[in-house]
């Protein structure tokens, strides 16, 4: 029996929906509209806006991770829209380049405040929702990130509901009578399918699994490195996963038996992120899976939430490090790649974690090994993401250097240990030089 409350939010339901070209009405000249990004973009809605950019001017796009075409990018709207990034992505490194996005350097844990705080101000969000449950709530799915924070501070909030879309759990819900606009349209989400990882990049797993512990809770970043580092796992017991991102290998060790969760000291048992990005057998795994909780990531972020979990293990990656111990993990030189994110959130966590520990890792080299990634310093303009206070572990496919603890004669000597070996000597001899630059002298 369908009760009189079921019957009020599906009423409301119909009345809010109606078709894409009249949702979007709702963006006006000069609008900051929030959309959804990474598997959750709302194309239709996206669209729908390309195609009235003859009508529009200084519409604002803000976002997070914008994956695949800029929508944005083609004909008129390449006038009347430009990006406002959080983080950038393949979506609008272009629209960088050619002064069509801005970018806000931030923490992933800070962007629900900024939101809320109107630093911007949103008019308009724009998500993608999966079909309401009995009782109205439609789950954001596949990306919560800063979404509910969005849709609690936008003048407007409009949904594309797509049956496409896994209904996840956690606090990631919007209910029916929350929205302005409902619009239907199913459409496939975007796949992250990785291909397998390369000799490096199964080197460097090798050194990062000999650190973490049986029962340990592990934060993955994104790309061959964490996908490495799940394949390898087989022997160790009882982990468990609080991260931003989660993909195709955390499902994989779930399934296996490695991710358990028992040991966890917060949401035992649970495996929590704040976005998802996979295959369609990955969507399917986590669509009502109970063991899988989402969140807005000023919860998953937050290193005095995520360093709850004793022995948290966090693993991401960088662009180049100095001999120092600074971390550049946004940018090559003064342009903008990708952004903060949320490794230094989770830098600290690991640090404040018991027997937690951060580790930074990647390749030794770049350009087919033409570039060292260990630097005398850094590029002129690069982004230090996590500093020489916060660094705790440095992994490439030549070894482990510990940070914590070490001074900068320490450092340069552990990081010339993993660089690859046609770049040692040249580094050796710019030690010197190295510590005329950072240590000060009487004079």
């Amino acid at each position: 029996m369908t009760s009189s409350a079921g019957h009020r939010w599906q009423q409301n339901y119909r009345q809010k929906l109606g078709s894409v070209s009249e949702a979007v009405r709702f963006v006006e000249p000069g609008t900051t509209v929030y959309l959804s990004g990474n598997a959750a973009t709302p194309h239709a809605l996206t669209e729908a806006l390309a195609d009235r950019a003859a009508e529009l001017a200084d519409v604002r796009a803000a976002h997070v991770l914008l994956l695949g075409k800029d929508p944005f990018a083609q004909g008129a709207a390449r006038d009347a829209f430009s990006h406002l990034s959080f983080f950038a992505g393949p979506g609008d490194r272009e629209a960088m380049l050619e002064r069509r996005a801005e970018y806000l350097p931030c923490h992933l844990s800070d962007i629900p405040m900024l939101l809320r705080s109107g630093r911007p101000q949103v008019d308009v969000a724009m998500l993608t929702v999966a079909p309401p449950d009995d009782h109205g709530m439609m789950s954001l799915g596949c990306e919560v990130l800063a979404s509910l924070a969005a849709a609690e501070s936008a003048r407007k909030v409009v949904v594309q509901v797509n049956p496409a879309m896994p209904r996840v759990h956690g606090d990631c819900y919007l209910h029916v009578d929350d929205v302005d606009a409902i619009v239907e349209c199913e459409q496939p989400l975007t796949e992250l399918i990785s291909p397998p990882p390369s000799e490096t990049e199964l080197a460097i797993a090798r050194h990062i699994v000999s650190l973490i512990p049986d029962g340990a809770t592990l934060q993955l970043g994104i790309g061959g490195i964490p996908n490495a580092v799940v394949s390898l796992l087989g022997e160790r017991r009882d982990l468990g996963v609080h991260s931003e991102m989660i993909s195709d290998g955390v499902m994989n060790a779930y399934e296996a038996g490695i991710l358990t969760g028992r040991r966890k000291t917060f949401h035992k048992g649970k495996v929590v992120t704040t976005f998802a990005l996979g295959s369609r057998e990955f969507y399917d795994w986590i669509d009502d899976n109970a063991a899988i909780e989402a969140h807005p990531c000023d919860h998953t972020n937050d290193p005095t939430v995520a360093a709850r979990n004793d022995r948290l293990i966090s693993i991401n990656s960088a662009i180049s490090i100095d001999l120092t111990g600074q971390v550049n993990a946004d940018s090559i030189g003064h342009r903008i790649y990708s952004g903060v994110g949320g490794q230094l959130d989770f830098v600290r966590a690991a640090r404040m974690s018991r027997e937690g520990r951060s580790i930074i890792a990647m390749p030794s080299t770049a350009q087919r090994g033409a570039v060292s990634r260990i630097l005398t310093r850094l590029a002129e303009g690069a982004g230090v993401v996590t500093t020489r206070a916060d660094i705790d572990t440095v992994v490439t496919e030549y070894g482990v250097a510990e940070m914590t603890g070490r001074t900068l004669n320490e450092r340069i000597e552990s990081l010339i240990a993993i660089a690859a070996p046609s770049f040692q000597g040249e580094l050796e001899a710019s030690v010197e030089d190295v510590m005329q630059s950072v240590v000060s002298h009487r004079t």
